[in-house]
């Protein structure tokens, strides 16, 4: 906020060190130019604001995606021998805790120490999955393997989703479009209202904050809730 905030002091100062005053047609021209930015910088932060939305529904949707698939999975471990089908179940539980952290996490530093226990994991799912396979194919030894695959493919799917954010190159459009936009307003006004002068700033600075709150994955207040795979976490413990 201070640099968009100073930005319509030093278009104030221009004006003033111009000593140029916009009357008649100057001023109806300034307006239609300052008008327009405005109108450009309402509709990228708009359009940003939608981005940042439909990414944090993605994640929300593959939070659920993940929950139904480990726990179609789990039931389906069911038909696998006693000793396969205890250690599958087993391995998915301490999964689902995994992921639950996974979501949880707030110390960028540890995310990929998660990664890569979830990787290992899965690894380990899939080999106990795969060997009653290879051994004797059959439908059911099928039916397994899909869910295994879809448990895998649901992890890879939130991954992929948590790294999709806004590109840097709409950051910087924001930041020099609203700059330019203050600019345009600190020359056009009369006087030097400190009131008047931090409407916009404070405005755009709530705005830009929201959009980084929902886009931010593991920081921030607006955040992808695990309550799906807590709720499934809970009946498979207690199971």
């Amino acid at each position: 906020m201070p640099i968009i905030w100073a930005s319509e002091w030093i278009g104030a100062a221009f004006r003033e060190k111009l000593q140029s005053r916009l009357e008649g047609p100057s001023q109806e021209d300034f307006d239609i130019i300052m008008g327009a930015s405005l109108t450009l910088l309402a509709l990228m932060i708009g359009f940003t604001f939608s981005m940042a939305v439909s990414r944090y529904d993605l994640r929300k949707s593959y939070e659920e995606q993940e929950a139904n698939a480990i726990g179609t999975e789990y039931l389906r471990a069911g038909l696998l021998p006693a000793a396969e089908a205890g250690k599958v179940k087993t391995l998915l539980r301490s999964y689902i805790d995994l992921r639950i952290v996974f979501y949880e996490m707030r110390d960028l530093n540890q995310v990929d120490q998660i990664s890569a226990r979830t990787a290992r994991l899965e690894a380990e799912m899939w080999s106990v999955v795969a060997a009653p396979a290879a051994a004797q194919a059959t439908p059911t030894a099928a039916l397994i393997l899909s869910g295994m695959n879809d448990v895998i493919n649901s992890q890879g799917y939130t991954q992929a989703a948590w790294w999709n954010r806004i590109p840097i190159a709409a950051w910087v459009l924001l930041a020099g479009l609203s700059i330019f936009c203050n600019v345009l307003i600190g020359y056009g006004c009369h006087g030097r209202s400190l009131s008047l002068f931090l409407i916009l700033p404070i405005a755009l600075s709530l705005s830009f904050f929201l959009i980084a709150d929902i886009d931010s994955p593991h920081r921030g207040v607006i955040r992808v809730v695990p309550q799906n795979l807590v709720s499934l976490a809970a009946s498979l413990h207690a199971e």
